[in-house]
Parts: structure tokens; C-alpha cells; sequence
């Protein structure tokens, strides 16, 4: 069997996991959405079923909508999770292109410095990150968390980015050398387009834990005005009681963006996951 043969069967593969993969994480969005159009009481009676004339309620929307202010929530939470996929995306393909490009003592000792942020947790820090917010006038800000999300997803952006970087031809940047543009030039018109898929599987990556994050939101901006989607859902649920219809509505909504960010990056996601399968 030839190898291009060989590497049609591996990506086919690969590309078949991850659609199977990809229903069964979809399974649990599915029950959630279902279940928030309906009654309490079926909720709990009827949770796999869809809802029928007698179990459809639209109460869990209505309180949401009535209690807190989850406009200002999701407004919150989209400032801070775009502003710090695009920071993690331009300072780690930055730092990405230096260390693949340019070969200087201490390169691969660098390298592996960024990589420690993938093996050690930011949260091991947080008590250092509020004392510092607090000294820094920062808490209960955006800028906090945008801070934060930043210097969490850079390690993972830096080591996947660098792995595509290095596989973009030589002759094609001395090219644009010789032509006169600058290292930036090469950097923004020749490299970032070519590593397109590798930037939307970091922007997926990087999104899902910030706009799911509730640690960070409840430690360093927990005011009204700063509060994120996932933090104002906590509003129903309480030390005895859960609201579940409220809950499982309030959470509906915060999945959708989620939902839209795949379905626009799919694509390129799936091929920057599959690329190295096809090698």
C-alpha cells in the first residue's frame, strides 16, 4: 500500500474519531438544552425525553431575564474571552516564530520554560495573582481576568504554535527576504497564513476554558459590573435550594457561543488536529 494511501486511511480515521467524539461531547449540550424547556417536574421525572405540550416551560427564561442582569454578564464574558484569545494568539505566535526561526543559545532552554505553564496550573497561583491585582488596583476589573487568561493560555499556544512554524518552508521566507520585507513583513504576510488551522485550534482551545472558567471570575472580579456568564448562573443556586429550571436555562444560553465559535472554526480545526495524522 503506498504511503499517500496510507495517509488517506489515517486522516479518514482520525476525522471519523473525532466526529464520534464530537457527539458524545455534544450529548450532554443536548440534554441541557432540552431540559430547559421544561417543567421542574419533568426535568426530574422525564430528563431524556423531549418536551411535550404538557412538560414545555419557558420559566427558566423568564427568571433569568428577571433576575440579574445577564446581558451585562454575557457582554463581560465576551470582552474577556475575545481580547484574550486575540492577545494569546499574537504574543504566542510571536514568540512561537523566534524560537522556531531564529537559533540562538538558550532556544531550547526557552522553550521548554514556556512549556512549565502547561504542566503547573495558574491556579496554584492564585493567592500571588490577587495579592498582586490588589496591589495593583486591578481587582473587580476586566483587566484582571484578561490578564490572567492571557498568561494561562500562552504556554499551550507557544508549544503547538512552534511545532507548525518550524514546518513552513525556508525558501519561502528567504524569498520574502531577498524581496526586502522586513521580519514582521514575513512574519503577518507569509507565516500566520500558513499556520491558519494551528491558530484556530489554539483560539478553540484557549475559548472553552475561559468562557467556562468560575474560579478566577469569583477570586478576582466578583462585583455585579464585572461578573461573567458562568458566575451569574451561580445566582440560582443556593446553600439548600436549586433553582434547575433557571440553572439549566442560564447555562443554554452561555453554550451557544461556544457552539457558533466551533461551527465557524470547525474546519480548520479538524485539519490542524488531523495535519500531523497525514505526515
Amino acid at each position: 500500500m503506498s504511503k499517500a494511501r496510507q495517509s488517506t486511511i489515517r486522516a479518514s480515521l482520525v476525522h471519523l474519531a473525532l466526529v464520534a467524539y464530537t457527539l458524545v461531547a455534544l450529548f450532554p449540550v443536548f440534554l441541557t438544552l432540552v431540559n430547559s424547556f421544561k417543567s421542574k417536574q419533568a426535568i426530574f421525572s422525564q430528563p431524556l425525553r423531549l418536551p411535550t405540550p404538557s412538560t414545555f416551560s419557558l420559566v427558566g427564561y423568564e427568571t433569568v431575564m428577571k433576575q440579574g442582569d445577564f446581558l451585562t454578564y454575557f457582554q463581560n464574558s465576551t470582552i474577556v474571552t475575545v481580547v484574550s484569545i486575540f492577545l494569546v494568539l499574537l504574543f504566542g505566535a510571536m514568540a512561537a516564530f523566534a524560537l522556531a526561526e531564529y537559533r540562538f543559545r538558550g532556544n531550547t532552554l526557552m522553550g521548554l520554560y514556556l512549556a512549565i505553564g502547561i504542566m503547573i496550573p495558574i491556579r496554584l497561583g492564585t493567592v500571588a495573582l490577587l495579592q498582586g491585582m490588589v496591589a495593583a488596583g486591578l481587582v473587580n476589573t476586566l483587566t484582571a481576568l484578561i490578564l490572567v487568561y492571557t498568561a494561562q493560555g500562552l504556554p499551550l499556544a507557544v508549544f503547538i504554535l512552534s511545532e507548525f512554524m518550524r514546518t513552513v518552508s525556508d525558501d519561502l521566507k528567504n524569498a520574502g527576504r531577498i524581496d526586502g520585507l522586513s521580519e514582521y513583513a514575513i512574519f503577518f504576510r507569509l507565516v500566520l497564513p500558513l499556520v491558519r488551522p494551528a491558530m484556530a485550534t489554539v483560539a478553540v482551545f484557549t475559548m472553552i476554558p475561559i468562557w467556562n472558567d468560575l474560579w478566577f471570575p469569583l477570586i478576582l472580579a466578583p462585583s455585579e459590573s464585572t461578573k461573567t456568564v458562568t458566575l451569574g448562573a451561580q445566582l440560582f443556586i443556593g446553600q439548600f435550594v436549586i433553582n434547575w429550571n433557571a440553572v439549566l436555562s442560564a447555562l443554554s444560553l452561555a453554550i451557544f457561543p461556544v457552539l457558533i465559535l466551533y461551527v465557524i472554526f470547525s474546519r480548520q480545526l479538524i485539519r490542524g488536529i488531523t495535519s500531523g495524522a497525514v505526515k
